[in-house]
């Protein structure tokens, strides 16, 4: 049973699985969650032991790609305990650990990271004016970020810029992103906004369509399609004037489900089969039910076997979130 890959009902493969391991974080960004949060009680979360062994079930199952997220992800305790156990994967059947992160932390695990084998990571940075940076994290310091931008390059990381794209907030600095991220020898991902949660704001306030930032960018930047595939959602164009790589990721004005290789499993054992979509499958309790592991290889086949063929997002004035829990919640 471990060894049978996992194939939806719409023929692809699911190489790539996502695992929260907390909903907390440190930042409160007003995409992302409400100002004043409740977070899950430490005692509902899997532990350690417990997501290695629900994301060793899965490489087992022939997921390639690993990505730990949050929440903010190094905001866990003993994380470093985890990322090792599941390095030894490498080599075997995982090609890639990986994880993303909001930076303010990485100068404290870059280095820990690069030596257990992460070659790669996502770092969310909206702004490079710190006052908006402020205000965009609710009271993060963009100087503790860039400190640990800079302990992971020197430390090897190879790291992508992840910037959600917002009107009215730093639409008139995604030009100078793309140079600094280019510059510093990083990619750059622009990154649409998505219902997900109540934000204590009206998304149709944020929402930037990437269509007309990518328009607007041609106006200064000649785009190259180039077929590059980092594994995600993300379509890459190279910038000809810098010489690096911008993706977009488009889940409102060209969603991209078609092509859709993940699976996200939340820091209580949830599993859901599409960000967009509400149905999930508990793992936790066939987890917790045996040392065997065959209860949860059955349960995590049954679930693939119903993953929808795509999201319902939909971002209107007035309408609720499409999707009643926040990302921090899912993961990314």
């Amino acid at each position: 049973m471990t060894g049978q890959p996992l194939i939806d009902p719409f023929g692809r493969h699911i190489t790539y699985l996502r695992v929260s391991v907390t909903d907390r974080c440190d930042f409160r960004c007003i995409y992302c969650m409400a100002e004043t949060m409740t977070f899950l009680p430490r005692q509902d979360l899997l532990t350690l032991e417990e997501i290695d062994r629900l994301a060793s079930a899965f490489v087992a199952k022939g997921v390639r790609k690993l990505r730990l997220t949050g929440g903010e992800p190094l905001v866990r305790r003993n994380i470093m305990w985890l990322v090792e156990r599941l390095s030894r994967h490498l080599g075997g059947g995982l090609g890639e650990l990986t994880l993303t992160t909001n930076g303010s932390q990485l100068a404290l695990y870059a280095e820990a990271l690069a030596a257990c084998g992460v070659a790669r990571i996502n770092v969310s940075l909206d702004t490079l004016d710190a006052s908006k940076f402020r205000v965009i994290t609710r009271g993060g310091d963009l100087a503790q970020v860039l400190r640990g931008i800079e302990a992971a390059s020197r430390a090897g990381l190879k790291i992508k810029i992840n910037t959600v794209a917002l009107r009215g907030v730093n639409e008139d600095e995604i030009e100078d992103l793309i140079r600094w991220a280019h510059g510093s020898g990083f990619d750059l991902t622009l990154i649409e906004t998505m219902p997900m949660g109540e934000i204590g704001a009206d998304r149709t306030e944020q929402y930037l369509p990437l269509s007309l930032v990518r328009a607007q960018l041609g106006q200064h930047f000649t785009l190259d399609e180039v077929a590059y595939n980092s594994g995600g959602p993300a379509r890459y164009v190279t910038v000809r004037e810098t010489g690096g790589r911008l993706g977009f990721i488009t889940p409102m004005t060209h969603n991209f489900c078609e092509s859709c290789n993940r699976v996200r499993v939340t820091c209580t054992g949830t599993l859901y089969m599409c960000l967009g979509q509400e149905d999930a499958a508990d793992l936790r309790s066939p987890l917790r039910a045996s040392h065997d592991d065959a209860l949860l290889h059955a349960a995590i086949a049954a679930a693939i076997a119903r993953k929808p063929k795509g999201h319902d997002f939909v971002i209107d004035r007035g309408e609720r979130p499409s999707v009643g829990r926040p990302m921090s919640m899912t993961g990314g």
